[in-house]
């Protein structure tokens, strides 16, 4: 059976980094085969793997759209939905340990919906072949709601030091058991915490919210570094403080 695990949070908190991170723990432990999906329509964790992305899901559809539109000829014997399986399944980038599957977004109103119908539909035929599946959600719970992920059985809240950022990932944990998606575990990490610790008011917060704290990653000022260079950050060093204490944090979630 595949392990499905998915991550959210709102924006800007680091959630992307985390699940970098988090793919390349399960790949340095033998882990695999991972399923590695970028379920954000602005994708970048890519970026964060440090991969070429030859085409997203909304590009693709978006070239056989233009190819049906221009005229251009299909393969022989072979219908639209045909091509677009095809072109659909040769954009998975082969990683080292795992598959990225990037979803991104095609032009013109109202596409984000067939994209998200796409992914859905390609993380159900793929999903079976992998260990585990690993979600990088948008800032929200679109993709859950829409029933996108199918099953998931550990969901991740990222937040940073904020009561913001602790109501957002609580509101978060509420829509998902308002949706009734039964998921057996959802913790939450608090990321880019100054001096690995949290203040009394945020740990009130948490409290206050019924939210489950499985770890606290410190502030790195490597991770900034790494990013305004545009390196991913699953090569930085193995004294880096944030990947050192995420995978800390892995490991007593026993993955």
């Amino acid at each position: 059976m595949t392990y499905r695990i998915a991550v959210a949070g709102k924006g800007g908190v680091g959630k992307t980094t985390l699940t970098g991170f988090l793919i390349e723990y399960l790949v340095s432990r033998d882990k695999g085969p991972i399923l590695a999906v970028d379920a954000d329509a602005n994708s970048n964790l890519n970026e964060v793997l440090g991969e070429q992305i030859e085409a997203t899901i909304g590009q693709v559809k978006e070239a056989v759209n233009h190819a049906e539109l221009d005229g251009e000829p299909l393969p022989p014997n072979m219908t639209k939905a045909e091509y677009l399986e095809m072109q659909l399944n040769q954009s998975l980038v082969e990683g080292e340990g795992y598959d990225l599957l990037v979803m991104g977004r095609s032009q013109g109103e109202g596409c984000y919906c067939f994209v998200n119908g796409l992914l859905k539909t390609q993380i159900a035929k793929l999903a079976k072949n992998y260990e585990y599946l690993i979600i990088d959600n948008e800032a929200g719970m679109e993709n859950m709601s829409r029933g996108t992920l199918g099953k998931v059985d550990l969901l991740l809240l990222i937040s940073d030091c904020s009561k913001r950022g602790i109501r957002t990932v609580a509101r978060l944990r509420d829509l998902a058991e308002e949706l009734d998606l039964k998921i057996p575990e959802i913790g939450l990490i608090v990321n880019r915490a100054p001096k690995g610790s949290i203040t009394e008011a945020i740990g009130d917060e948490i409290e206050n919210q019924n939210l489950k704290l499985v770890g606290i990653v410190p502030q790195d000022d490597a991770v900034f570094e790494y990013d305004s260079y545009g390196q991913p950050l699953v090569t930085l060093p193995d004294d880096s403080k944030a990947k050192n204490k995420a995978y800390e944090i892995f490991r007593e979630l026993g993955l």
